[in-house]
C-alpha cells in the first residue's frame, strides 16, 4: 500500500506505467477500485492510497467499490450477509 502524499506525482506516474499501481482506494473508507472510477478521482489526496493488485488491498481490509468493480462488490455484500 502507497499513500498519495508520501509519493510524487512523477513517481506515480512511473509506477502506474509500469503496473506497479493497479488500483487506488480510500484510506478512510477502506474501499478500493480502478484507477479509472470517477468515485475514486474526486477524493482527497490525504485519503487516497494504491494497490498492486486486488490482493494487497483486501489483505489491508479494503471491500471492492461498488461504482466501478460491481461484481466484486456483488460478491463481497453477498459473502457478508
Amino acid at each position: 500500500m502507497v499513500k498519495h502524499i508520501e509519493i510524487s506525482d512523477s513517481d506515480l506516474r512511473i509506477k502506474i506505467k509500469n503496473a506497479e499501481i493497479c488500483f487506488g482506494g480510500n484510506q478512510k473508507l477502506k474501499i478500493y477500485g480502478t484507477l479509472k472510477c470517477s468515485s475514486g478521482k474526486r477524493m482527497k489526496r490525504e485519503n487516497r492510497v494504491f494497490f498492486s493488485s486486488e490482493i494487497d488491498a483486501k489483505q489491508n481490509g479494503f471491500r471492492p467499490c461498488g461504482h466501478c468493480m460491481k461484481s466484486e462488490y456483488q460478491k463481497w455484500k453477498n459473502g457478508l450477509i
